[in-house]
């Protein structure tokens, strides 16, 4: 990404430059329309100043009538700034602040099956409160080599060991469950593909080459650790035969490639079908969960140097340092399981979980998010979707949201 370096000299045509500020502190009425609103501009070709650190991560905009009009119709709190812009930049410049300049709007796709699934998706909610455009894409997309036409992929609550989400034992009569298990192996054998383990592993490779040439990946929930258990399990039959009609291969966890995976290593993978858990990369394990109740459960973000390490500090801009906890299948990460080269970016002081993390692979990189709903403290499969207009300053939907604005800023080596 592009760093903004401002020499003395050229404040004078800047203050000269009427300018819009929408701050993103405890001052914004919906911190998440706001960054809708940056989306909306830049894809009208106008440039934002994300200024990292300053207000809670504030924007900074050229002023045009019809983007005032907008912030109106939608909510969003701004400020009309002229000469307190050399303040502005003199503060950024002698603080742990900094400028990034995003010039594009990146293309967006989620993926998603086709047929509608009982939970709801927080990206999703998210990309649609904020009115940000994305499409959605799954297997014969991916496999079709499609990838490249997006800059943003986001996985939610997929299973990539083709085990079905591990719902078999108390889901395997449901209906939508008999329906999601037909398509999916109807889908797998339509690309000539034995099993769905094996089918949804040719799509984990093909997520992975995204990434290496340059994609930007962010999941959450069980798409985190289920694909990594995959990239490790290329060649090995990994889940039971209620799955696939076929034995696991002995002594698995001696066949584990953790040299494959991106983010996780040294972990165990739990092949009971009744076990609703895929290894113990998740902590607390979903079936023996550690229960602090959503009062007394949090987790804190770190904060980086915003002119040495730009892309950890945009990914954790929030308006406050402590964000509530949230579980899901995958709640967040055992820290003794994370590869090394892995940047931690939230985790709970209180325990051995890492929240929120992000890495590089060739080109691109990925962001790995634990929790299912940063609003719904344990959301239950038939539960309804949050309304996110009751949540519209969450810190942790926001964290979802930075993502979504990394890919639009250029990428520069990190200094430390």
């Amino acid at each position: 990404m592009k760093r903004i370096v401002i020499p003395f000299i050229l404040f004078i045509s800047f203050i000269y430059c009427q300018k819009i500020l929408i701050p993103m502190d405890q001052t914004q009425n919906d911190h998440l329309k706001a960054y809708g609103i940056a989306y909306y501009v830049l894809n009208r070709n106008i440039k934002v100043e994300w200024l990292l650190n300053f207000q809670g991560g504030s924007f900074l905009i050229d002023n045009h009538s019809f983007l005032q009009a907008e912030c109106k119709i939608r909510g969003v709190t701004f400020v009309e700034v002229e000469n307190e812009l050399l303040d502005i930049y003199s503060t950024i410049e002698k603080n742990n602040m900094d400028v990034i300049l995003l010039e594009k709007a990146p293309k967006i796709a989620i993926y998603s099956p086709p047929n509608k699934q009982p939970w709801d998706d927080a990206v999703t909610l998210a990309l649609t409160y904020a009115e940000v455009d994305y499409e959605t894409l799954w297997d014969e997309e991916v496999l079709n080599n499609t990838l490249d036409k997006y800059d943003w992929l986001h996985l939610h609550h997929e299973d990539f060991t083709g085990q079905y989400g591990k719902f078999y034992r108390n889901y395997h009569n449901a209906p939508w469950y008999i329906e999601q298990k037909n398509n999916f192996e109807n889908l797998a054998r339509k690309f000539g593909m034995a099993s769905v383990h094996e089918e949804k592993k040719a799509i984990s490779r093909t997520i992975k080459n995204y990434i290496y040439n340059g994609g930007f990946l962010f999941a959450m929930c069980s798409a985190t650790d289920s694909y990594d258990i995959a990239l490790s399990l290329e060649n090995v039959d990994g889940v039971h035969s209620v799955f696939d009609g076929t034995s696991i291969d002995k002594d698995i966890d001696k066949k584990i490639d953790y040299s494959k995976s991106l983010a996780f290593t040294n972990f165990s993978i739990y092949t009971d079908p009744m076990i609703y858990e895929f290894s113990d990369i998740d902590y607390p394990p979903s079936h023996n969960p550690i229960t602090r109740g959503a009062e007394a459960d949090y987790f804190s973000l770190f904060e980086f140097s915003a002119k040495y390490d730009p892309v950890p500090t945009m990914l954790t801009q929030n308006h406050v340092p402590i964000v509530k906890g949230f579980m899901g299948q995958t709640t967040g990460f055992n820290k003794y399981k994370i590869k090394n080269h892995v940047v931690v970016m939230g985790e709970d002081p209180a325990s051995d979980q890492v929240k929120y993390l992000h890495g590089n692979w060739g080109k691109g990189t990925y962001t790995f998010y634990g929790g299912h709903d940063p609003e719904d403290y344990q959301h239950f499969v038939g539960d309804p979707p949050t309304d996110l207009s009751l949540h519209r300053n969450s810190p942790g939907y926001r964290l979802i949201l930075n993502n979504i604005l990394f890919p639009a800023a250029r990428k520069k080596e990190r200094k430390t």
